[in-house]
């Protein structure tokens, strides 16, 4: 087990490094934070001494181990279209980013386990086949088209929901939340049912998958040979081995949640972090480009290190030593 540990964590220190290397690049050949600050209008002078104070002018990988120490302590400086710290930034904006995915995460696991569970265990009815047609739309339709589908209908036509922000906050030290208000729910509701919806199809089409797989195998037949009752088959030993392989799945995809926001915040102008990327984009921002890039991907090394560990744990035969691993 500890071994196990110690090569995941090894493995994310070499992932982390190398982002960190690629958001560095991001400084040195996506144009020049040195222009951005002074503008076009500064004189040579003017520019090597900021250059000078910025490190700039110091060799490559002096500046890359600056920016590696800075990074891990969560420092990239200031925003060149803001002029405020990055990690401040960051940490206005993080609370609205998690607080949809995890809604749309709830979201996604609540419904699409039982529609994954009910297709595979009565695969011929009529409820099944309208669950398929509906998984086969969600993966294919767009994630912007079906924010504005949903804006259309129940933002402008019905009315029921504000079709953009964030509504009403409360603040708890630092964080903010929406969720402890009512308007808050009310704001968060189209977006987090338009971030789940992938999500949602693609757990119960492989939810229904792995159930049909594992309801083929023989222990499932020596199940019922001994008597056992549909239900203990099903849900006491078929379903706690299909979600084995669907946690892996369901990890990776709550890193792509928070990654992949921006789609969902661009539309409805929610603002969290993926809004905030875009506006950096827009802007050519490179202190907020970076540290988006660094932040996305501890998030997926944090998230596919837990997912290890807990399959790690559900899963006997990897806890079997073996020789060489």
């Amino acid at each position: 087990m500890l071994a196990f540990i110690l090569r995941r964590l090894i493995q994310a220190v070499v992932v982390m490094v190398s982002v960190a290397f690629i958001a560095f690049l991001l400084f040195q050949y996506v144009g020049d934070p040195v222009v951005g600050l002074l503008g076009q209008d500064a004189t040579p002078e003017q520019v090597r001494e900021l250059r000078a104070d910025l490190g700039l002018d110091r060799p490559f990988v002096v500046q890359f181990w600056h920016f590696l120490a800075h990074a891990a302590q969560g420092e990239f400086g200031m925003s060149l279209r803001q002029g405020s710290k990055v990690s401040g930034l960051i940490a206005e904006r993080f609370p609205a980013t998690l607080e949809m995915v995890m809604v749309a995460a709830v979201l996604a696991l609540a419904v699409g386990i039982p529609m994954g569970v009910y297709a595979a265990l009565r695969r011929g009815s009529a409820l099944s086949q309208v669950f398929m047609t509906i998984s086969l739309l969600g993966v294919s339709l767009p994630t912007f088209l079906i924010g504005i589908l949903l804006i259309l209908v129940f933002a402008v036509h019905l009315g029921w929901f504000p079709s953009f922000g964030r509504g009403e906050t409360v603040k708890i030290g630092w964080w903010t939340t929406g969720l402890l208000t009512a308007k808050g729910w009310h704001h968060i509701t189209l977006p987090a049912v338009t971030l789940a919806i992938f999500q949602l199809t693609l757990i119960m089409r492989l939810v229904r998958a792995e159930m049909l797989e594992v309801l083929r195998t023989d222990y499932i037949k020596f199940a019922r040979a001994r008597g056992l009752s549909d239900r203990a088959v099903h849900f006491g030993h078929a379903l706690k081995n299909t979600l084995v392989p669907v946690m892996t799945i369901t990890g990776l995809q709550l890193g792509g949640l928070i990654a992949f926001a921006i789609i969902t915040e661009t539309v409805f102008q929610w603002p969290g972090m993926g809004l905030l990327f875009i506006q950096a984009v827009t802007f050519a921002d490179i202190p907020v480009m970076a540290a988006y890039l660094c932040l996305i991907a501890l998030i997926f090394v944090v998230i596919n290190l837990i997912v290890d560990l807990l399959y790690f744990a559900v899963d006997p035969r990897l806890r079997v030593a073996r020789p060489g691993h």
